[in-house]
């Protein structure tokens, strides 16, 4: 039986694909590449596949890159993987749409009833600056934030996990048992935990375990088990407000 969900004292999230809804946010910038060329073969679903793929192949090549760094090249990368002739400006422009990326509609609302009952934590693959720009939009205010940035390497590698679980400990005295990591992605997040003994909570917003697609996230070949499943952050919230009575 999964322990309660108020047996915790921090929740540990990823951000983009759990609370910004980075493959809208993906797809609008990709826009002025895909117009450009005219072409009429790229919908969201393969263009957000081909995003996965190029990103991974990145953030493995080029850990030390800053994220804005890292998508501009991300954005050349995709363009070759697509067919398509892209250009400096479009590939610096890609680069800097984090800022612009949205909110899903219910993060903040849900955010702000899971802080009365936890501390809450971002590691995120985003630079600082990034998250930052991303955090107006997210109504709370994070007890900790841990960027790539500031490992130095992306996730799924376990330096991120291993840099978060120190910080917490030494920062807050917070051990394993107490965290709950919250995450949309099993690539970069749920895989990862389960190898370090994590608890997890799939936010599961593509609908996958349902038979969605992966969108914007590389797949993985065996899927991680998990806590607790919920379709939506404030899904979680509205459990964890029952549950606390």
């Amino acid at each position: 039986m999964p322990r309660p969900l108020t047996d915790f004292k921090a929740l540990t999230f990823d951000c983009y694909g759990t609370l910004i809804d980075w493959e809208s946010g993906i797809w609008d910038a990709l826009q002025p590449l895909i117009t450009s060329s005219g072409r009429n073969d790229i919908d969201r679903g393969k263009a957000l596949a081909l995003f996965a793929q190029a990103e991974h192949q990145q953030q493995a090549a080029m850990p030390g890159q800053t994220y804005p760094e890292l998508l501009t090249n991300v954005h050349r990368g995709a363009a070759k993987l697509m067919g398509i002739d892209s250009s400096d400006d479009m590939d610096e422009n890609f680069g800097s749409s984090v800022a612009y990326w949205p909110a899903f509609p219910d993060t903040a609302d849900a955010l702000r009833i899971l802080k009365r009952h936890y501390k809450l934590v971002i590691l995120s693959n985003v630079n600082r600056d990034g998250f930052a720009a991303s955090n107006r939009k997210l109504g709370v205010t994070f007890d900790a934030v841990y960027t790539a940035e500031d490992v130095g390497s992306y996730k799924p590698d376990p330096a991120n996990f291993h840099y978060m679980l120190d910080h917490l400990k030494s920062g807050f005295g917070l051990e394993k048992d107490d965290i709950l990591h919250t995450a949309q992605s099993l690539f970069h997040d749920h895989v990862p935990a389960t190898g370090f003994g994590l608890s997890k909570a799939w936010i599961d917003r593509q609908g996958l375990s349902k038979g969605g697609d992966w969108g914007a996230t590389a797949q993985v070949a065996e899927r991680p088990e998990f806590d607790f499943i919920f379709s939506t952050m404030m899904e979680m919230a509205l459990a964890v407000r029952n549950a606390a009575g």
